[in-house]
């Protein structure tokens, strides 16, 4: 079966807005199910079909934001928000094995295809 994945658009490039500022969760940090840090959420991704955040885009690693690397994260996979962190049901190790992103090689389909079996979503 030959899956397709909508478009996806990084929420400050979209014309939408989140209903209420509060629930804006840029710039907390994320940890993992066992509380280790993972890093911090850079930007929401959003289907341009749906309007719906779908992933999150955490930077983590670097020296103050220098050489960091970004993760995407299904936006399914947060259990808990609070003022300053996000958390995720994963462990640091399963959110690391994640299929890595770059859109200039990757085909988009393929890679969300990837990224969502990783994180057990079909």
């Amino acid at each position: 079966m030959d899956m397709q994945f909508a478009t996806m658009m990084r929420l400050r490039d979209s014309e939408q807005l989140l209903s209420d500022p509060d629930h804006d969760i840029r710039g907390r940090r994320v940890v993992d199910c066992d509380g280790h840090e993972i890093g911090k959420i850079d930007e929401l991704l959003i289907d341009t079909e749906s309007k719906k955040v779908r992933l999150l885009r955490v930077e983590h690693g670097g020296l103050f934001g220098i050489g960091a690397m970004p993760l995407y994260i299904p936006a399914e996979a947060v259990v808990h928000v609070s003022r300053d962190v996000v958390t995720v049901n994963r462990s640091r190790a399963q959110v690391a094995e994640a299929p890595p992103y770059d859109p200039d090689l990757f085909d988009g389909d393929k890679y969300f295809a990837r990224l969502h079996r990783h994180y057990g979503r079909t």
